[in-house]
């Protein structure tokens, strides 16, 4: 597909009002993206897995334009958790002005959005990918009903499209369990225009998949993911590291059809710590990570090594440490976390949460 298979070229009904809510989860990537060209083209191809409990829930009411007194631009206001947020406005603003060419029909609308996390905003839980794809979801309810055609898998496609254009990562929240991102030669569908679902084989080693998320530092990054994305562009291990991200995804496939827990830690730990070696080692250079997230790094190398769990970790771009594991060790790692890692977490807070099967519709 290109992106002009999502330009309208039908007739509209006419639809003067209406409201849409949608539930749209966020995602942890296993193979990391990083860095990116022009109109949200990925470097490389990601992967990831939907997450089930840490969601944005968006509520998009909408109203046609009537009077010649209201404003010819886009037209809408902001909730967050019930009250007005002047401060998130631009982000949804240029996120309107990135689409509009796919959905020319937002500048007849007036338009009240309101938006929950069922995590705290100040968690350090990154919210763009499941909040910019639950407002993609609302966009492409409200078009449903506009082109009332549009099948189920362009919808899909569509929402990923336009999802990517708000942030890059939302475009793999749409579905579940596993996400592709990025046009990789040995995963079918795969495309850099929008998130596609794992089509191969995925052992049962992975259903219900496991992550804990242990809050390190919950403040504000000291440099946003879109600087460090720009400042690949003359990183002098950008297309090594470009590289890699394939290599990693190539190896990934066979593992994730033979359940070899042995192989897939050793492949997103490895993406995780690359991922913060080329933050440490751009110019100019950061460090996200803080010294407890090393602490519980070796702490679970420690307890993986001592009694044979096979427990990993990756790291977000931030100081947070995700935990991964498996279902039927849920137990035995809980444990573990709740008497030797809470420790290192700010105020002892961590979220249970668990592969799910991406966003949906409430009615």
């Amino acid at each position: 597909m290109t992106p002009q298979d999502f330009i309208p070229k039908r007739e509209a009904k006419n639809i003067e009002a209406g409201e849409a809510t949608w539930q749209s989860p966020s995602n942890i990537a296993l193979v990391k993206y990083w860095g990116k060209k022009e109109n949200q083209i990925p470097a490389n191809p990601s992967i990831s897995f939907t997450l089930n409990n840490c969601k944005t829930t968006t509520s998009l009411k909408y109203a046609k334009k009537k009077a010649e007194s209201d404003p010819a631009d886009f037209s809408f206001d902001f909730y967050f958790e019930g009250q007005s947020k002047e401060d998130f406005k631009p982000k949804v603003l240029k996120f309107f002005q990135r689409i509009h060419n796919y959905c020319p029909y937002l500048k007849e609308y007036k338009f009240e959005i309101h938006s929950e996390n069922s995590f705290p905003h100040s968690s350090g839980i990154a919210s763009s990918a499941s909040g910019m794809s639950a407002l993609a979801l609302c966009v492409m309810d409200l078009e449903k009903k506009l082109y009332p055609d549009i099948n189920e898998d362009f919808f899909n496609i569509k929402t990923s499209f336009l999802a990517r254009l708000g942030s890059g990562s939302a475009s793999r929240s749409i579905e579940g369990p596993l996400v592709v991102w990025g046009k990789h030669e040995k995963i079918k569908g795969s495309s850099d225009l929008f998130g596609e679902k794992y089509p191969d084989e995925i052992h049962d080693n992975f259903r219900n998949y496991q992550d804990t998320i242990l809050l390190v530092d919950k403040g504000e990054k000291q440099v946003s993911s879109t600087v460090g994305h720009d400042l690949m562009h003359e990183h002098p291990f950008a297309e090594q590291r470009f590289k890699q991200a394939n290599d990693n995804l190539n190896k990934l496939i066979p593992v994730l059809k033979s359940g070899d827990l042995s192989e897939f830690i050793k492949i997103i730990e490895s993406e995780a710590l690359s991922l913060h070696a080329m933050m440490m080692s751009s110019l100019p250079y950061f460090i996200l990570m803080k010294p407890n997230t090393l602490e519980i790094i070796n702490k679970i190398w420690s307890f993986r090594k001592s009694t044979d769990i096979a427990v990993g970790f990756t790291l977000d771009a931030g100081a947070n440490v995700h935990v991964l594991y498996p279902e039927n060790q849920k137990d035995k790692v809980l444990e573990f976390i709740k008497n030797e890692l809470v420790a290192y977490c700010e105020n002892g807070q961590y979220i249970c949460d668990q592969v799910g099967e991406g966003a949906k519709k409430i009615s």
